[in-house]
């Protein structure tokens, strides 16, 4: 017998260390060729590991959450013949720059589980997970190993995850797991509805869930926010977009409030550039871009995700529909690529029905202004003689005070205040 070493491959242009979201295989597991690792993340990519040979997992190099340089030893396989340490570029790589992310077919909200993958060997097939086996429940006070979208239904189950035994890596519980715990039945532990708890769970934050952690860590740190709140009435906005909705054709889009959004601000950068631009903090230079590349911050099953769609000033209400409802439903579904996910001059970000009144957003790095849209309520208005209904919705923006001024910022959001009130004068041109 000799030692295999599989090494962490080059998983994209330019990048030298990737973060270990998940193994798929443990210690003294017999794998065969083409059997998937696990998987590493890089940027908003994560790629999965095949095996170049078969064998016996002797070692692993790392823990989920680790960050390893490329070229460094990944897995150590007991293999028949010679001994053979691979060097980097023997094993399987892949390109992560252009290649298209697809979501891994498991169930959840979990950013270990659902974070988008892309297959590191075209052709290859993940081999369906093993049916799990049962144990003996864990000793009293052992804490289960389980990831957050795991944790998630056992308590909507109700279910002890310290009774369910585990068959992931060191003795980690997957869903098959829980599956085959609550096909059994009779030995459900379910926890009292009024039962003290005194447990603390520690989650490492890893996957693209530290890469959020990391982009808004920036953000804050970087950049000293000027958050400005305004209120909008949308009554005929809103008036307007019902009629346009009921005669539009079968092939187009069902507009939202965003399009209307998204055409004023093109027609409120025409009169401030600087707002439509990316400051390199570094250098001291800030890129006013002449295209309008809007970010739509979108809440995912794996995370926050701005898909981008790009030169919003040569699309009309329609194509602007088309597109954000094209990249939304790429990004839920895990097949947007990375030029989809980047390259935002300016960003909108709205919790539609649960915005709130007044929210304080964060400006996604490097640009210098984000657009916050709030929920919309009917309100009393007093119009001069009398209360009367509209429908209102807050606007909450900020901008980076570093270069741009509380009046600049004022006066964008009213600009475009003054658009959404009066929808008609968003399609004059000038």
């Amino acid at each position: 017998m000799a030692e295999h070493v599989i090494r962490l491959p080059d998983v994209g242009e330019g990048v030298a260390e990737a973060e270990l979201v998940e193994w798929r295989v443990k210690i003294g597991e017999q794998i065969s060729e083409d059997t998937i690792l696990g998987a590493v993340m890089t940027d908003k990519a994560t790629v999965e590991i095949p095996s170049p040979v078969g064998g016996e997992v002797v070692w692993l190099g790392g823990e989920v959450g680790d960050v390893i340089a490329v070229g460094s030893e990944l897995v150590r396989l007991k293999v028949a013949g010679k001994a053979d340490r691979a060097a980097p570029d023997e094993v399987r790589t892949v390109s992560t720059a252009s290649a298209p992310i697809a979501r891994s077919a498991v169930r959840g909200g979990d950013a270990e589980e659902q974070v988008h993958r892309t297959s590191a060997l075209e052709g290859v097939t993940t081999r369906a997970p093993q049916p799990s086996v049962r144990g003996a429940p864990r000793p009293e006070g052992a804490k289960p190993l389980a990831s957050p979208a795991v944790r998630m239904r056992a308590r909507e189950d109700g279910v002890d995850l310290r009774q369910v035994p585990g068959t992931g890596p060191v003795g980690r519980i997957t869903h098959e797991d829980l599956d085959a715990f609550l096909a059994h039945g009779t030995g459900v532990a379910r926890i009292a509805a009024l039962q003290e708890r005194t447990a603390v769970e520690d989650v490492k934050i890893a996957g693209l869930r530290r890469r959020i952690a990391e982009k808004m860590a920036l953000a804050g740190s970087r950049i000293p926010h000027i958050t400005y709140v305004e209120e909008i009435d949308v009554t005929n906005l809103e008036e307007l977009r019902a009629t346009l909705n009921k005669q539009k054709r079968q092939d187009q889009a069902r507009l939202t409030l965003l399009p209307f959004l998204m055409r004023a601000m093109v027609r409120a950068i025409a009169e401030q550039p600087n707002l439509n631009a990316q400051f390199d903090d570094e250098a001291g230079v800030m890129h006013v871009h002449a295209g309008v590349h809007i970010g739509i911050a979108a809440q995912t099953s794996a995370g926050l995700m701005v898909p981008v769609v790009r030169h919003v000033e040569a699309r009309d209400l329609w194509r602007c529909g088309a597109e954000l409802n094209r990249l939304a439903d790429a990004a839920k579904a895990g097949t947007a690529t990375r030029e989809e996910l980047s390259g935002s001059t300016i960003t909108i970000t709205s919790l539609g029905a649960m915005g709130g009144v007044v929210t304080t957003p964060i400006i996604n790095h490097p640009e210098v202004a984000i657009i916050g849209v709030n929920k919309m309520m009917v309100r009393p208005v007093w119009d001069g003689s009398t209360f009367v209904p509209r429908k209102m919705m807050n606007l909450s923006s900020s901008f980076d005070h570093r270069v741009v001024d509380g009046w600049d910022a004022a006066r964008f959001v009213q600009r475009i205040k003054a658009l959404l009130e009066s929808p008609a004068l968003i399609f004059i041109e000038d």
